[in-house]
């Protein structure tokens, strides 16, 4: 299994590649995977050569084509004008259309406020499911103001453990294990009504009869 990491962070070291590592050892908590990290800006240079030539220089085409091949996808990007950055969005400009299709994907942002909290729902998730890819349910957004909170880290083990099991085969019984992703949606952890959860089944579902909900809410 082959877990691929896009850091579009521009300084080294940068708050980015730093969100970005700490979503992979979580990652990594949970499976065993190789891994392979891609700095977009020590490719800045060739994804503005592609856009000119329509020809990928020999760095880019093998960062293209390990996130093509890759079980998983780890994108992070820091905020620039309330969305991704211009290097990120360029690069995911270039991979061919079919390459993220049912790939489970773990979106990360940093910026320097919490105002920009939501860029992971209103800008990083929509470009994803755009590409077809399996977007998983937790995105991580970290401020400058959130490091060493126990919330990002909290969110950030989600995340993780979300996409380990994204990635994990689902076993076929009396087959062993599936050979593909197409099973990733088998194993997605889902609610008493089917909607994708980030609960673990595991932990069980405990529901509450709306009328109980409204009831506890009547005044004396």
């Amino acid at each position: 299994m082959r877990i691929v990491v896009v850091s579009a962070g521009l300084s080294s070291p940068s708050s980015t590649r730093l969100l970005a590592d700490r979503l992979t050892a979580a990652t990594l908590e949970h499976v065993a995977a190789e891994t392979e990290v891609i700095e977009l800006r020590e490719l800045a240079t060739e994804i503005a050569q592609h856009f000119v030539t329509g020809f990928p220089p020999a760095r880019l085409a093998a960062a293209l084509d390990a996130v093509a091949a890759a079980d998983g996808l780890i994108a992070v990007t820091p905020v620039f004008a309330g969305s991704y950055s211009g290097l990120f969005k360029s690069f995911f400009d270039l991979i061919d259309k079919d390459s993220l299709t049912g790939k489970p994907v773990l979106l990360g942002a940093t910026g320097g406020t919490a105002r920009h909290s939501l860029v992971t729902e209103h800008a990083l998730r929509p470009l994803f499911t755009y590409l077809r890819a399996l977007v998983l349910p937790t995105a991580v957004y970290a401020a400058s103001e959130d490091w060493g909170e126990e919330g990002l880290a909290q969110r950030i083990a989600r995340a993780g453990a979300e996409l380990a099991r994204f990635t994990t085969p689902a076993a076929v019984p009396g087959q062993g294990t599936a050979p593909d992703l197409d099973t990733a949606a088998a194993i997605a952890p889902r609610s008493l009504t089917g909607a994708i959860t980030s609960v673990d089944p595991a932990d069980g579902f405990v529901t509450v009869p709306f009328e109980q909900r409204l009831a506890a809410l009547r005044v004396p």
